[in-house]
């Protein structure tokens, strides 16, 4: 059976290849971030079985290490990053293969969605081949994979020049590929330390009495700034469904759930556009481009986001109550 410890031995696998390439360039600084990011995705179901055991060292070294890359994080100073090929190369190759180049790009979804949508009736033996909680991510992990394949195949070039060109991209994106797990994983500490009972406490202590309007304004600017914080809208749903949402829009004010829910993600969205922590969509960009402000994309959405944000308001306000 497949499972998601498989994917995360891969993606360790080539934190490790990263680190040894930029031991052997003399980056001690990298190699010593992606030799511990490595370490601790290869290692963390043995972290987990050692302390269900009884036996605590091994978390507490993973916490050290956790420790360690946010002490080396400042060191992975953005600098330019020399390509595995000249831009005459490039530019002959890319004209060469044309519309070929998107065909490994599209596998990925496509395998992904394949995996989804027909894995659950896959069997070998009478043994199901992937595990069914994580079956999506198992595909994305196998996807990849045969996206890697498929584009040494398309355009003839060694597998290895595809593992140098992740690494050149990975460097490039630095400490921010850490944001995604990070913010995740803060998510999910919001939720389960009760933070939306304490939002419904001080909105029910500060929103006067009956007021739907000022109460749907709070949760729509509150999925905005959640959103903000922790880079994700789909970290701030729960939080703020839990603490503003349910109890005071849905139950008090009979506000259609359906249309709360999707335009309050559509508001949360806009908080996307206005965040450092939205590392994939704001931080990776500028990296990727070399941009000389990192923070060029977000200036360019800030008019966007809120002309959006005020439009996503509007159309809520007229559509939850009816």
């Amino acid at each position: 059976m497949l499972r998601i410890e498989y994917v995360y031995g891969l993606i360790a696998a080539f934190l490790l290849f990263t680190a040894w390439r930029n031991l052997r360039e003399r980056k001690l600084a990298r190699a010593a971030f992606w030799l511990l990011l490595g370490l601790l995705l290869g290692g963390g179901d043995s972290v987990l079985a050692q302390q269900h055991a009884g036996r605590v060292w091994p978390a507490q070294l993973a916490g050290c290490m956790v420790i360690a890359l946010a002490l080396l994080s400042p060191l992975l100073r953005r600098r330019p990053h020399p390509e595995t090929a000249g831009s005459s190369i490039r530019l002959a190759s890319a004209l060469r293969l044309g519309h070929k180049l998107f065909l490994p790009a599209l596998l990925i979804p496509l395998l992904t969605l394949l995996v989804a949508l027909f894995g659950a009736h896959l069997a070998i033996g009478g043994t199901a081949l992937f595990a069914k909680p994580q079956m999506t991510l198992i595909g994305l992990g196998m996807a990849c994979v045969a996206a890697l394949f498929a584009a040494a195949r398309v355009t003839r070039a060694p597998l290895h020049q595809g593992l140098a060109e992740g690494q050149r991209l990975l460097d490039a994106i630095g400490w921010a590929a850490l944001l995604p797990m990070l913010l995740a994983a803060l998510g999910e500490m919001f939720t389960q330390s009760g933070v939306g009972a304490a939002i419904a406490a001080l909105a029910k202590a500060l929103l006067p009495e009956g007021n739907a309007f000022m109460c749907l304004l709070l949760f729509a600017f509150g999925m905005l700034l959640f959103t903000v914080i922790m880079g994700n809208a789909f970290a701030a749903f729960p939080v703020m469904m839990a603490g503003i949402g349910l109890p005071l829009l849905v139950q008090r004010h009979g506000a259609n759930p359906a249309i709360l829910g999707s335009m309050g993600m559509l508001c949360g969205y806009c908080g996307t556009l206005l965040t450092p922590m939205a590392a994939d969509f704001n931080l990776v960009p500028a990296a990727l481009l070399e941009l000389r402000n990192p923070y060029g994309v977000i200036r360019a959405q800030a008019w966007s986001a809120a002309g959006i944000f005020i439009a996503n308001f509007v159309i809520l306000w007229l559509l939850v109550f009816r």
